[in-house]
């Protein structure tokens, strides 16, 4: 029995969508959770193939990334978002979103390497989108993002920001399975979510929501993990770690 984790936003539908109607793989268990939880359950081993914040790769021993495909953008994506009452380099503090460990980096990134700036960093709960008002911003992330992204003045894609300082597209997370896994079985997941993916449009009418799916699937998250996404990712990682060490060594 292979163990799947999988993030249940709206962007990885058409992988969910292969691995449970293309027949192409048997004997599995599919679970669904936030960014955040699936990292953690990957590094406790509680899954075997798994789609992992990029953030976390790091962290995970005896995995390796593995398929074709990843949840990414070439410029703007949509749905990860820095939002506020006030242009970015006038808030004070910013809430980061408990779902996701990749984002709240991105978004420390760049402000300390890009805008040369220093807010106050809140570690958001259920909830905090309520407290985002005055110089208090917030990153939202997911479906959330989507939804009530544009309930607020400003509104900035952090895909969109990354591209317009690397020149680079952005991964968000990436496939993962144990070493163990045998290769047949990787190869029958890899077929399922191509599957999965050429055809996407099958799995629009399973969400209702005020956006364009289509547009948002077609012209916002790009599935294909090519060299200028990993050029991406390794990038990502480097200022990741210097990131790390400066958090450790400041003031």
């Amino acid at each position: 029995m292979v163990k799947i984790i999988a993030v249940k936003y709206l962007n990885t539908l058409p992988f969910v969508h292969g691995i449970e109607k293309s027949g192409l793989i048997n004997d599995y268990i599919l679970e669904l959770d936030i960014p955040s939880a699936c990292a953690r359950k990957l590094e406790n081993g509680e899954a075997d193939i798994g789609l992992v914040p990029i953030a976390a790769l790091d962290k995970l021993s005896g995995f390796e990334v593995f398929t074709d495909y990843c949840i990414g953008a070439e410029k703007a994506v949509g749905s990860v978002l820095l939002v506020g009452e006030k242009p970015m380099d006038e808030l004070k503090e910013i809430y980061l979103d408990y779902q996701s460990r990749t984002t709240n980096s991105l978004v420390k990134i760049i402000y300390s390497k890009h805008l040369n700036l220093s807010p106050l960093w809140i570690n958001g709960n259920a909830g905090f989108e309520s407290s985002i008002k005055g110089s208090t911003g917030g990153v939202l992330i997911g479906d959330r993002a989507l939804e009530i992204g544009n309930n607020y003045a400003f509104k900035y894609d952090l895909a969109e920001l990354w591209n317009q300082f690397t020149g680079l597209p952005f991964v968000f997370a990436c496939w993962v399975a144990k070493t163990t896994v045998p290769k047949s079985v990787l190869s029958n997941f890899n077929n399922a979510i191509t599957w999965g993916i050429q055809h996407k449009h099958d799995v629009i009418q399973q969400k209702k929501l005020n956006i364009d799916i289509q547009d948002y699937f077609d012209n916002y998250i790009s599935y294909h993990l090519d060299e200028g996404k990993r050029a991406a990712m390794a990038l990502y990682l480097q200022e990741l770690r210097s990131l790390g060490q400066e958090e450790r060594t400041g003031p």
